[in-house]
């Protein structure tokens, strides 16, 4: 682990790094609120789940849909020019909300519509940042977003309900207002470390990149990994009731979280040189295998142990997928990509939270467990698909290492993609 630290701090050292990425990690800790605070102040207001959930369902697809068109126009325009609007229009939002000027559906829409995902942001900064010779530590950078993004869905949901339950639930939904739109602002003054822009004809000639089945294909896998989480959220929480002690989904769910952050810590000091589609299918089949026996287990502690393998390796696969996509995609039409993943992923939790909670309801939880593991293995079949996108003898330091070469970034990607579907 003190490797791991070093490589961290190494990281963050390179000029203008930390500058971009605590913003964001302040502000993705706002997002991560956001969700579960609509829930409180719904349901503080209504005193109905079913309607907290409808406005929360109405806010995850509307975030889903407009995510990556808010992702476009930061690769057409930059980021310093769209996130003040987006920021603004989210405020107006939330503020809307929380007067109750309009109805609750219509304005958990408009707090979806307007959230910029800012992850996808830092994670097309570092991509641009590590470009030519710095490019073999894109895999630590994205281990280090990996982090971010477990943290604050640790901390994040577990503020917002120490506000609800304290009886204040629209002071949660304020201060997730107020950190994502802090921590976007203070994002969006760190200009150097933009994204260069790219010409209207390079970036619909990119834009092809996001149609072909190499990208689909992560997108997918994202989808996928989305309906494993929230299978593994309904699920868990079912079996905690069934077995009479709500109180210690708590426990289960710390012990899943605890080990997903471990995993991706230890995972961005490894620096392995074969390529991301080899390893993606076999930490796919990982987490297909470590997950089976939550169908048929019964004990808490095997259980726990159980959830807590399978944390370990969920952050290999979404880190994997970051660098996929960084290298399947042309540099002109990055953020949108990455949007796109997210997206598909929340997608997925909002699907499957429907999906699983019916089958619970039919079969108990180990039946909901037996979902995620159907979403592990569609995972596994996605990445084995995945191994034929490029040469096996493609590594990933020589594929990150292509940023040296002469071409343009958005040529030299578009070239490489090329060649990959051939």
């Amino acid at each position: 682990m003190l490797s791991a630290s070093a490589n961290y701090r190494t990281l963050l050292r390179t000029s203008g790094a930390a500058a971009f990425f605590l913003p964001s990690v302040v502000g993705r800790l706002g997002i991560a609120m956001t969700g579960i605070g609509i829930v409180w102040l719904v349901h503080a207001r209504t005193g109905s789940y079913a309607a907290a959930g409808l406005v929360t369902g109405g806010f995850a697809i509307a975030d889903a849909v407009a995510g990556p068109q808010i992702g476009r126009l930061a690769d057409r325009f930059g980021q310093a020019r769209v996130l003040p609007g987006a920021l603004g229009a989210h405020a107006g939002a939330v503020a809307l909300l929380l007067a109750g000027a309009v109805p609750d559906l219509v304005a958990g829409v408009l707090v979806g519509a307007t959230l910029p995902q800012l992850s996808a942001l830092s994670a097309a900064r570092w991509s641009a940042l590590l470009s030519g010779e710095r490019a073999a530590a894109l895999p630590t950078a994205f281990a280090l977003e990996a982090l971010a993004n477990g943290v604050s869905y640790l901390a994040g949901p577990a503020l917002v309900s120490v506000l609800g339950a304290a009886g204040r639930p629209g002071a949660g939904v304020l201060l997730a207002a107020g950190l994502v739109v802090g921590g976007g602002l203070a994002l969006a003054v760190q200009r150097r470390t933009m994204p260069p822009l790219t010409g209207h004809a390079e970036r619909r000639h990119a834009g092809r990149a996001l149609l072909r089945s190499a990208f689909l294909r992560q997108v997918a896998l994202g989808l996928a990994l989305g309906v494993f989480f929230g299978a593994m959220q309904v699920s868990v929480s079912a079996y905690a009731v069934e077995r009479g002690t709500p109180d210690a989904a708590a426990l289960l769910y710390f012990s899943f979280n605890c080990t997903n952050l471990v995993g991706g810590w230890a995972y961005g000091a490894w620096r392995p040189g074969d390529s991301p589609q080899r390893r993606q299918a076999p930490a796919a089949a990982c987490l297909t295998l470590a997950s089976l026996p939550l169908t048929f287990l019964d004990a808490p502690l095997a259980i726990g142990a159980t959830l807590a393998l399978t944390g370990l390796v969920v952050p290999v696969l979404l880190i994997l997928a970051s660098l996929l996509v960084e290298a399947l995609v042309p540099r002109a039409v990055l953020t949108q990509a990455f949007t796109w993943g997210n997206s598909a992923s929340a997608a997925g939790t909002a699907g499957a939270a429907a999906v699983a909670g019916r089958v619970v309801d039919a079969g108990g939880a180990q039946g909901g467990f037996g979902v995620a593991v159907g979403a592990a293995v569609v995972m596994t079949v996605l990445a084995l698909g995945g191994r034929r996108d490029s040469s096996p003898d493609v590594s990933e330091s020589s594929v990150l290492a292509e940023t040296t070469a002469p071409n343009p970034p958005a040529t030299r990607r578009d070239s490489s993609t090329e060649t990959s579907q051939s």
